[in-house]
């Protein structure tokens, strides 16, 4: 564990600083972001959050690579790894395209596949996927499919969310959070090694979140820009994929809980993105929804996301983004939990913090309302 926090602190530290060094930089080429109707930032800020986050995942691995104990792991950890931070490069240069130029939507998407196919063709993929009592073996095209699928779908889902000052980073930080608890607990519990590819990449993912934000918090200095978000669901999402590689379905299913949690925890590793950011992907398919039925398309930019519509009800933009923080949480940690123990008492807690959440979310407005300025 305590590597595990060497690495986080080390992603926190890089990303950081390089934060400071990328800002000027998307100054100097003119990569800002103007401000327009659908926004909510009043001055024009920069982009390029996404670079400095990928310097600081390359420098954790590079650290966890020399660590005693996770620099001893099998090859195909870091050869999973360093996947991971080929394809992270590719969709982050796509982003910094995106940011200096606004790709089309077309064009992006096919960055976000090929950066995909980049992936599986170096070994990360689904090998299987969990159904009750059993597991379904994939094909190389099934495998391939249902990755780029799970990737894309991810990638958008964060990019469609990033629009409030620290939403995404903070939202990805606390689901990486929870899935790198998810990862190491059922390691302990399966008498397996913790030094594996998905907590690696889920706690130096958590870091360079943390390392962005002081950036990147209302009010921000810097956006993290398409670069940005597409890295951090490209990221999130091939670490679950890769602990269905390097776990056994026998593993996976074993859990701690019961046969009913066994399942569940069987089927984290492929659910886990789609549950961690539960907000943003309704909210994309929301948006998919809506301006398909005005007749537009599904990536024509509008201002009827979820955080626009917290805003609109009452809520300040901090309070915004702290509530989605509380959504996501949630979701991530109650799927984890949920999966791995089985009771009245977890479902009973998690029914009471929805309740808290729900509160929170539609009763302050009316609060601050009655208190008045």
């Amino acid at each position: 564990m305590r590597e595990y926090l060497v690495i986080f602190g080390v992603a926190i530290g890089v990303t950081y600083l390089l934060a400071s060094v990328a800002r000027q930089i998307a100054l100097g080429v003119g990569a800002v972001a103007r401000v327009r109707d659908r926004d909510v930032h009043a001055i024009p800020t920069p982009y390029f959050g996404g670079p400095a986050m990928l310097g600081g995942l390359l420098a954790a691995s590079l650290v966890a690579e020399r660590l005693p104990f996770l620099g001893s792991a099998d090859e195909t950890v870091f050869t999973d790894i360093r996947a991971v931070l080929v394809g992270g490069a590719l969709i982050c240069v796509v982003g910094i395209v995106d940011d200096l130029y606004e790709l089309d939507a077309l064009s992006k998407f096919a960055g976000q596949v090929l950066a995909g196919i980049v992936v599986v063709a170096m070994g990360v993929q689904f090998v299987y996927l969990p159904l009750p009592n059993t597991f379904l073996g994939l094909d190389q095209a099934q495998a391939m499919i249902f990755t780029v699928v799970l990737i894309v779908g991810t990638a958008n889902a964060v990019n469609f969310v990033d629009g409030l000052d620290g939403l995404a980073a903070g939202m990805v930080a606390i689901g990486a959070i929870a899935f790198f608890v998810y990862a190491f607990i059922l390691a302990v519990e399966n008498g397996e090694t913790r030094a594996i590819a998905a907590a690696m990449l889920s706690a130096a993912l958590a870091g360079v979140c943390l390392g962005i934000l002081p950036h990147n918090f209302f009010p921000a200095r810097m956006f993290i820009g398409d670069s940005g978000s597409m890295l951090l669901g490209f990221v999130i999402a091939c670490s679950s994929i890769s602990l269905t590689g390097q776990f056994p379905p026998s593993s996976l299913a074993q859990g701690v809980g019961d046969a009913e949690a066994s399942f569940l925890a069987a089927l984290l590793p492929l659910f886990l993105p789609a549950m961690v950011l539960a907000v943003p992907f309704l909210d994309m398919v929301l948006a998919v929804v809506r301006r398909t039925r005005a007749r537009r398309s599904p990536f024509s930019p509008d201002k009827m996301h979820i955080h626009h519509r917290l805003l609109e009800i009452g809520h300040s933009h901090r309070r915004a983004v702290l509530l989605m923080y509380a959504v996501a949480g949630l979701v991530a940690f109650g799927s984890v939990v949920l999966s791995l123990f089985s009771g009245w008492q977890s479902f009973a807690g998690f029914a009471v913090l929805v309740v808290v959440t729900a509160v929170a979310i539609f009763v302050l407005p009316r609060l601050d309302e009655r208190v008045g300025p």
